[in-house]
């Protein structure tokens, strides 16, 4: 509304307009607005001085990750998928396990995509700490500015796992955003939050985990037992299922994910993170988080009264993503956050009182915090640098991929010899498809006797593989990366795999058998 569309208003509406509108200039103004922006920027510049170290990705994922982003820009929200017709993810059953966070990553799409890729994987870890902030603020937590930027003083590993282009950063935003809208009683907030975080990320039963810790947690500390913020997130699950763009796939697709990770995660070869830590290396890179833990137990005993239902739901939490980080090291992602939040929330009494008691405590505790932060927080991003500086080039498989681009028919098929290949492949080569990708399980659960087969061929068990890969899995090029050595003894045997490209990183094999057999589900 124009100035003079304001003076043509009777002075009634003119008055409640302006108090309105500088109400909503004093609000924009306010100290809370001011810290947080504040603190946002910080997050982005830490975060981009972690992740600019190197122009490699951390991880292979991402790879995959913005180039279906891209696609999805291009071709609409709900491209076909013909690019793994040997696994659950052929085109008559894919589905988007990551639907909202390729939406979300579109706007950085614009652009080189691996600039973008890491862009986003700055942008949106910094939205996660600045969450952070909000539920410790919004527990009256002391110096809550200070607690948020210690999520870069917990653990090198987590800042990698942050930093890395995936979804794991917004699922700790949705269950840090759990926790707030539980400890503030905002129980009707599950139901959308628990909704979105379906098409997010697989990972959406740890919404009705924490919800149900928190009850627990309540009915152990004030003795008042509410499933009604159950209820709200057991119903935007089920809403976020039922109302999905793959219904009714999705949920044939999250018995395959979910299971073998449940049952064993081991059983297949799922890739290092399903694994545990060794003990020093967890305290090596977590070794902060793990003091923050003990810290808030000390803590605890120090104070005169019991603890509250904050801190009760917060050190439970905190005790489950340590059970499961024992277990495989992917959680780390977790158990740090919930660490440092259990630690801040049992030592807010005390410093309350201490601030109370003594006015010198009030400058003299954020002065020893910020020197503790600032050592950590070096030791920690340096470190972090380290292992995004030791990822693969993001030339990996480009050469080589532009070569099977530009020399092989449109949807012949590669036969790769590692499933975590794919992604690269697929970020620089869209124009093959490809026999195994993102999890070996997807092959093994569209056919384990055909997974069995790839796994012997791949480690050099069939001594004339070519006919197999030909008649069986109908692929007319192989690649391997150097390290198949074993592979590369039969290859070089085999009268019927002709040697068409190398470079420093992989070697392209030529099928000279024609394909007969099984085709996959798109019949290339």
């Amino acid at each position: 509304m124009t100035t003079q569309e304001i003076g043509s208003l009777p002075i009634s509406i003119k008055v409640l307009y302006q108090d309105k509108w500088k109400l909503f200039l004093n609000y924009l103004n306010t100290p809370a607005i001011l810290v947080g922006t504040g603190l946002f920027g910080l997050f982005v510049a830490l975060l981009a001085i972690i992740q600019f170290a190197t122009p490699d990705l951390a991880g292979n994922d991402g790879y995959y990750h913005i180039k279906l982003a891209q696609i999805m820009r291009q071709q609409g929200l709900h491209p076909p998928f013909p690019w793994l017709p040997l696994t659950v993810l052929n085109p008559e059953s894919y589905v988007d396990h990551h639907f909202l966070y390729h939406v979300l990553l579109i706007p950085f799409t614009f652009g080189d995509l691996r600039v973008g890729a890491k862009w986003a994987s700055v942008v949106l870890p910094a939205f996660t700490f600045l969450t952070g902030w909000i539920v410790l603020r919004g527990q009256r937590v002391p110096f809550a500015a200070l607690w948020a930027i210690g999520f870069f003083s917990v653990s090198e590993a987590f800042l990698y796992r942050m930093s890395m282009p995936r979804a794991q950063a917004l699922s700790l935003l949705a269950l840090l955003l759990g926790l707030h809208f539980v400890l503030t009683q905002r129980y009707r907030w599950l139901l959308p939050l628990s909704f979105l975080y379906v098409w997010l990320y697989d990972a959406f039963p740890l919404i009705l985990i924490l919800v149900g810790i928190y009850i627990f947690a309540r009915w152990l500390v004030e003795g008042k037992f509410n499933v009604v913020p159950l209820v709200y997130s057991g119903l935007g699950i089920g809403l976020g299922v039922l109302i999905n763009p793959y219904f009714p796939d999705n949920l044939l697709f999250i018995y395959h994910h979910l299971l073998p990770k449940i049952t064993d995660p081991t059983a297949v070869s799922v890739g290092g993170e399903w694994h545990p830590y060794q003990t020093w290396t967890l305290v090596q890179n977590s070794g902060f988080a793990l003091l923050a833990f003990l810290s808030g137990i000390v803590a605890l005993g120090l104070r005169e009264k019991r603890m509250n239902t904050a801190t009760a739901t917060a050190l439970l939490i905190a005790i489950l993503f340590g059970v499961m980080l024992f277990k495989s090291r992917r959680f780390v992602e977790y158990f740090p956050a919930f660490a440092l939040m259990f630690c801040a929330f049992a030592w807010a009494p005390l410093f309350r009182n201490w601030i109370k008691a003594k006015e010198w405590v009030a400058q003299e505790l954020p002065v020893m915090m910020t020197i503790i932060l600032i050592l950590t927080i070096l030791w920690n991003v340096q470190s972090t640098q380290k292992s995004l500086q030791a990822s693969k080039p993001y030339q990996y498989y480009a050469d080589a991929s532009l070569w099977l681009q530009t020399n092989t028919p449109a949807g012949s098929r590669i036969f790769q010899t590692d499933w975590d290949d794919f992604t690269r492949l697929y970020f620089y080569n869209t124009h093959n498809t490809y026999t195994v990708g993102l999890d070996p399980t997807y092959m093994q659960l569209y056919n384990a006797e055909l997974y069995n087969l790839w796994v012997d061929i791949t480690t050099g068990q069939v001594t004339t593989p070519s006919r197999i890969i030909a008649g069986t899995f109908g692929a007319g090029y192989v690649l391997t990366d150097l390290k198949h050595q074993d592979f590369l003894s039969v290859a070089k045997a085999d009268p019927h795999l002709e040697e068409v490209y190398r470079d420093e990183y992989a070697v392209v094999f030529r099928v000279l058998v024609q394909s007969d057999g099984i085709k996959g589900k798109e019949g290339g």
